[in-house]
C-alpha cells in the first residue's frame, strides 16, 4: 500500500508542474518582484502544509506507511526531519541562484524568457536529483562507512567554497556544452522562447538552449553537495525526495524574488560555508556522537539567520562577480571600520549564544543563564536586544519576588504552628 503514497505524490507534483507552465505562466512575460514574492510565499506555504501531512502520515500510520518505513519514525520525528531537510536544501540552493544569475547575464537572456529556462531546468533537476537521491540512499544503507566519505566531501566543498573563485562563466570548458555544440549547430541569435530554430533550411540551437544546458549542469554540480548534506539529516527516501522536490519547485520564484536584491546578501556565501562544514562534522560524528535533529534544525536556522542579519548590517556588495568569501572580502576588510567590525562580531557571537540558550529550553542546560548572556552581548549594539533584555530582567525579578513571598508565607505558617 506504500506505493499508493509514492504514486499519489508523483501525480501531485506533475499536476503542479502542468498548472505552473500550462495555466499560470502560459505566456512568456517578465516576472516582477511582487509576483515572485507571492509565488515564493505560496510554495513555502504548500511545503508547510505538506509537512503537516507528513506528521499525520507517520503518526497515524496511514495505509501502513509507518510500518513500511525502514527507519520507523513517529510523526514528530518525520516532520522535523522533513522541515530540516527542506530548510537545508532551500538555503544551499541560494548559491545556485547566484550562478544562474551569472549564466543569464553572460548570455544576455531576455527577462521575459528566463522563466522558461528555469522551468525546464528545474524539471530536469527533479529527475536528476531523484536518481541521485535513491542511489545515495541505497549506497549509504548498504555501505554504512560511506557516511564518512560524504562527511569529508562536505568539508572539502566548504573549503572549496571558501577559497575558490567563481567569477567567470566559461561555456567552452563545460563538457555538456561542448557535447551539445558537436551535436547541434548554434545560432548566435535568440528566436523568442524557442530552444531550436530554422535558419537557411537548417535546424539550429539558440542561445536559450545553451543557457538551459549550463543551468542543468550547474544543478548537478550543486547536487553533489546538497544530496550528501540532506542524508546527514534523514535517510528516509520519502523525506529526502519530497523535501528536495518542494525546495526545487520554489527555486524559480525565489530567483525572481531575489534577482534585484542579490547584491545585499553579502555574507550569505560565508554562512553556507559554515552550514556545509557543520553538516560534514555532523556526518563524521554520527556513529559516535549523534546530534538530535531538533538541535540541527536550530543550528541551521541560526547560521542562516546570522548570514542574513550580517548582510543587512554589512550593506550591499557587487555580485557581478561571484567570488570566494575570503578572496572577495580581503580588500573590503582592509577598509572596514572598527565600528562595523565590532557590530558584526557582536551579532555573530551574541546570536550564537542566544540560539544555544533557546535550544537549552528544550534540552538539559542552564537556559535561564545563557539567554540573558546572549541578549547582554547583543544589547551593546542592538535596541531590540536591549528591549528583550529589560523584559527578561523584569520577568526574572517578578519570579524572584513571587518566590520570596512564597518563602515568607511558608515561614509565617511554620512560626504560627
Amino acid at each position: 500500500m506504500s506505493a499508493v503514497i509514492w504514486i499519489g505524490f508523483l501525480i501531485f507534483v506533475v499536476a503542479l508542474v502542468l498548472l505552473d507552465l500550462g495555466v499560470f505562466h502560459r505566456k512568456s512575460h517578465e516576472i516582477k518582484v511582487p509576483e515572485a514574492l507571492a509565488w515564493t510565499a505560496a510554495w513555502v506555504a504548500l511545503a508547510l502544509v505538506f509537512n503537516a501531512f507528513v506528521y499525520f502520515l507517520y503518526d497515524n500510520n496511514w495505509l501502513g506507511w509507518a510500518n513500511a518505513s525502514v527507519h520507523q519514525l513517529n510523526g514528530q520525528q518525520a516532520a522535523i526531519q522533513f522541515f530540516t531537510g527542506y530548510l537545508l536544501e532551500k538555503s544551499l540552493s541560494v548559491d545556485n541562484l547566484f550562478v544562474i544569475a551569472m549564466i543569464f547575464s553572460y548570455f544576455r537572456v531576455p527577462l521575459s524568457e528566463q522563466h522558461r529556462v528555469l522551468f525546464w531546468g528545474i524539471l530536469g533537476a527533479l529527475v536528476l536529483r531523484g536518481i541521485m537521491i535513491f542511489a545515495g540512499v541505497a549506497l549509504i544503507e548498504r555501505f554504512d562507512w560511506l557516511v564518512y566519505v560524504f562527511g569529508l566531501l562536505l568539508l572539502a566543498s566548504a573549503t572549496k567554497m571558501l577559497l575558490v573563485r567563481h567569477d567567470n562563466i566559461c561555456p567552452d570548458k563545460n563538457i555538456a556544452v561542448r557535447l551539445a555544440r558537436k551535436l547541434y549547430p548554434f545560432s548566435p541569435d535568440f528566436d523568442g522562447s524557442r530552444f531550436f530554430t530554422i535558419k537557411n533550411g537548417q535546424r539550429m540551437a539558440t542561445p536559450l538552449f545553451l543557457t538551459l544546458v549550463l543551468v542543468e549542469t550547474s544543478d548537478v554540480v550543486f547536487a553533489i553537495d546538497s544530496i550528501p548534506a540532506i542524508l546527514a539529516v534523514t535517510r528516509d527516501p520519502f523525506l529526502v525526495f519530497t523535501s528536495n522536490v518542494f525546495a526545487i519547485l520554489g527555486l524559480r520564484s525565489l530567483y525572481f524574488a531575489l534577482a534585484g536584491m542579490m547584491d545585499r546578501f553579502r555574507y550569505m556565501k560565508m554562512s553556507l560555508v559554515f552550514l556545509l562544514a557543520y553538516i560534514g562534522v555532523k556526518m563524521l560524528l554520527s556513529h559516535h556522537y549523534p546530534i538530535p535533529n531538533l538541535v540541527s534544525l536550530a543550528i541551521i536556522g541560526g547560521i542562516l539567520s546570522v548570514g542574513v542579519a550580517a548582510s543587512i548590517v554589512g550593506g550591499a556588495r557587487d555580485t557581478a562577480a561571484l567570488v570566494s568569501p575570503i578572496v572577495d572580502e580581503l580588500d573590503r576588510l582592509a577598509v572596514l571600520t572598527y565600528k562595523q567590525a565590532k557590530r558584526v562580531v557582536i551579532l555573530i557571537v551574541g546570536s550564537t549564544i542566544l540560539i544555544v540558550g533557546v535550544i537549552m529550553i528544550f534540552l538539559p542546560g542552564p537556559a535561564i543563564l545563557v539567554i540573558p548572556l546572549g541578549l547582554t552581548i547583543l544589547a551593546a549594539e542592538y535596541a531590540w536586544a536591549r528591549l528583550w533584555l529589560r523584559k527578561f530582567r523584569k520577568m526574572a525579578t517578578d519570579i524572584q519576588h513571587k518566590a520570596e513571598n512564597q518563602v515568607d508565607k511558608w515561614r509565617g505558617k511554620k512560626q504560627a504552628k
